[in-house]
């Protein structure tokens, strides 16, 4: 291992790293968010006719929310104990796969219906396990070679693109099939149906991006570490056992950025349907905001390189507590630019300027010798009670309540998580300066 970047950084180094970190979570979050939008567009009518419609569609998305903190325990051990690149190359395998078996479920009938819903769930927790190794692994992983960067947070910051990219591919994938074949073959009941091509394509794309990852360096502070013979037996565990609080802690950030990306992304995508939008608008609006969320990461990593990590956080906070009602109320005007300038306020800007910050904060919280735990668990805990449990509790709402009733219990579920996280900041030293090498 060439350890150069004790003095300098290597650009050339930085940036195929920082691309191998990205394009993994393009793929990872390609994969799991194809599936959500499915989830709401195919699954409801193709899967869940007599098991609970909208319902069952977004809960068997939830599923693979929820299972996250089972693949942040088990890849941020591996990713503490044999490497971060590793350990991220195995995740994106096991994503690849079940993308694949999803992609090749039959048409059910009366009689395999039930098996069919299983195998489903079943590749959902899979694709949910894998994730939950993607952000605090691929976070920490490019954090580290960057440490002797002036621009930390920036290249932290690429994780987020991956998911900002990610997003865009998925919503647009969808939109082209919608608008080359039109709906009704994209969500029909055939096995030829073109929602389909979606995790055929993820399931390339994975392999792809294994290819990519194992071409590259592991993290040049972990192999310091591992020369030092400093690696934990159990580095999970013992993130658990000595840092409970901080873990606990932390993961109240995500939970705000969680719930909010799902509350806009999945179920946001149900309610404007639901109150009257064309499913093509929809997706047309989303991939919008998508692609404006890259700009405004980028944004929030320069804010978090200059005036330190919290602020991002607390202006895409303040943005999500002054807006939570007043962007229902614009989707419920039925006026597709005010709608899109809504979606880029509250989902591009709201998400995607604290989230610049997030890729940062997370991995520099904890000492390398549990870094990577700790970044996945304390970011995937958060699923349990926030990103996971939001469309779900929505979903419910949604359905007791209907269409445009539902908006003020759903903005106020989006404020309590935004509070929770501002409390955070509050407490929650800087991490702006912390030197990682010297962080065991």
């Amino acid at each position: 291992m060439n350890f150069k970047y004790e003095t300098e950084v290597a650009l050339n180094k930085l940036i195929k790293i920082a691309f191998g970190s990205v394009i993994g979570t393009i793929i990872e979050y390609f994969d799991f968010l194809a599936a959500g939008t499915i989830a709401i567009l195919v699954w409801p009518k193709l899967f869940f006719g007599p098991y609970g419609g909208i319902f069952g569609a977004i809960s068997t998305f939830a599923l693979g929310i929820i299972i996250r903190p089972i693949g942040a325990i088990i890849f941020g051990h591996l990713a503490d104990k044999i490497g971060r690149r590793d350990s991220l190359a195995y995740a994106i395998l096991i994503m690849g796969i079940s993308t694949l078996v999803i992609g090749l479920l039959p048409v059910p009938t009366a009689s395999t219906q039930a098996i069919i819903v299983v195998i489903l769930i079943l590749m959902r927790l899979l694709q949910g396990i894998s994730i939950g190794a993607e952000f605090g692994t691929a976070s920490t992983w490019i954090r580290e070679y960057a440490d002797k960067s002036k621009n930390r947070a920036f290249w932290a910051s690429w994780v987020g693109f991956g998911v900002a990219i990610g997003t865009a591919l998925a919503a647009g994938l969808v939109l082209g099939l919608q608008l080359y074949q039109g709906t009704s073959f994209f969500a029909s009941g055939s096995y030829y149906a073109g929602w389909r091509i979606v995790f055929y394509t993820g399931f390339v794309a994975a392999v792809i991006g294994l290819i990519i990852r194992l071409k590259l360096d592991d993290s040049w502070i972990f192999e310091k570490l591992k020369i030092k013979n400093k690696i934990l037996n159990y580095p999970s565990f013992a993130v658990l056992k000595e840092m409970p609080k901080q873990v606990l802690l932390m993961s109240t950030i995500n939970a705000f950025f969680g719930a909010l990306f799902y509350l806009v992304y999945v179920f946001g995508q149900s309610y404007m349907i639901g109150i009257g939008y064309q499913p093509i608008i929809v997706t047309e609006i989303i991939a919008i905001g998508a692609l404006a969320m890259l700009f405004m990461i980028w944004i929030g990593s320069i804010i978090a390189d200059k005036y330190g990590r919290k602020v991002p956080i607390i202006i895409s906070i303040t943005i999500v507590l002054i807006f939570s009602i007043p962007y229902f109320v614009v989707l419920n005007t039925l006026n597709t630019i005010f709608a899109t300038l809504s979606v880029i306020l509250m989902f591009s800007a709201g998400f995607g300027i604290g989230f610049g910050s997030v890729t940062s904060i997370y991995p520099e919280y904890f000492p390398t010798r549990y870094r990577a735990s700790g970044a996945n668990v304390s970011f995937q805990l958060s699923q349990i009670y926030g990103g996971g449990m939001a469309p779900i509790i929505a979903s419910y709402i949604f359905g007791y309540v209907k269409a445009v009733a539902a908006y003020p219990y759903i903005a106020t579920l989006t404020i309590f998580y935004a509070t929770l996280a501002f409390l955070t900041m509050y407490i929650i030293n800087e991490t702006k300066q912390k030197n990682l090498e010297n962080y065991e």
